[in-house]
């Protein structure tokens, strides 16, 4: 089987052979992938202790030089609801940014190309009124908050357009929807609100036969089988040891969906304890065997691992998953 065969099988939750595997450097890799070539440049300067900058959707950020990497919104896009008549959102549709994805396409034969989403809508829209707010509107301001959706799943439609266009096996976004042991909001307003703007996104990629890959943290056992009811192919959690195990795998195998996973980068990885990173490992792979695509976590600094404690997650990998 080719990697793009073996990836497809996992995702499908149907592979006989061996796992998938998505690790860098000269390590396996049966995927390749590409974002859009948009010409965007943030806009930075500071202000005493605080460095303030530009993102493509017109919201302004600010941190503490020195402490924070990200920051927080300081001035969302739509400060009032009188600026949405006057939105203008990025050109995240223009053909000419999807050079890349259509040379992907035409010269990797063997393995599983994903085009790499500028975003989705609750990832998105959360910023452009800033969260706290948008919380509160959506249960206060549901008209206009149903018109910014709306406006921006649309965007994302033409951008799912590019990439299938271009010929690519799949898509993969990021949505978190918990924290660490619940949703960010009650599977009814997710359901009400959010599951049919998935729907017309997962829609949009399998019109072009191309699998749907979210990545999303936090604790999203109540929403399992809604997201993949929705069109989810592949689910994609950096936190696996938060779930019951056994009983995560017998869900996504009935809805024929994958697990795309680490070894766990909170309660594992971080220990450095060799016995608990393989064993923990080896149980990744024989709980989901069938569906399970492995990965490593690209910012080991950031989660105070050491690269030989990764080491021994990947090893583990090939040694039970090969």
């Amino acid at each position: 089987m080719t990697s793009r065969e073996i990836i497809t099988a996992n995702i499908e939750n149907r592979c006989d052979g061996r796992i998938g595997f998505n690790f860098g450097g000269d390590r396996r890799n049966d995927l390749s992938g590409c974002g859009m070539a948009h010409p965007f440049q943030a806009k930075k300067w500071d202000e005493g202790a605080y460095e303030f900058s530009t993102d493509l959707w017109g919201n302004t950020w600010h941190r503490i030089k020195g402490l924070s990497q990200g920051g927080e919104v300081y001035k969302p896009v739509i400060a009032d609801w009188t600026d949405l008549d006057r939105l203008e959102l990025p050109d995240l549709d223009n053909p000419a940014w999807y050079d890349g994805a259509r040379n992907l396409a035409a010269t990797d034969k063997e393995k599983f190309r994903i085009g790499w989403m500028p975003g989705w809508p609750f990832a998105t829209c959360r910023y452009m009124r800033k969260m706290e707010i948008y919380f509160m509107d959506l249960i206060a301001e549901r008209e206009p908050i149903d018109i910014l959706h709306d406006r921006v799943t649309a965007l994302f439609e033409r951008v799912i357009d590019r990439y299938g266009e271009s010929g690519m096996d799949g898509i993969m976004f990021c949505e978190d929807l918990g924290i660490q042991d619940r949703l960010l909001m009650s599977p009814t307003m997710w359901n009400d609100v959010f599951r049919p703007l998935y729907e017309r996104l997962t829609s949009r990629a399998h019109r072009y036969g191309m699998k749907v890959i979210q990545h999303s943290c936090g604790y999203n056992w109540l929403l399992v089988d809604s997201l993949c009811e929705a069109g989810i192919d592949c689910l994609q959690f950096d936190q696996p040891a938060v779930y019951d195990q056994p009983a995560l795998a017998a869900k996504l195998k009935k809805h024929g969906v994958g697990l795309f996973s680490p070894c766990d980068i909170q309660k594992v990885l971080p220990t450095g304890d060799r016995a608990l990173i393989e064993r923990e490992t080896e149980r990744l792979v024989n709980t989901f065997r069938g569906g399970f695509i492995a990965k490593n976590y690209p910012d080991l600094h950031g989660i105070g691992v050491e690269p030989e404690w990764d080491t021994w997650a990947y090893d583990t990998f090939v040694r039970f998953g090969g």
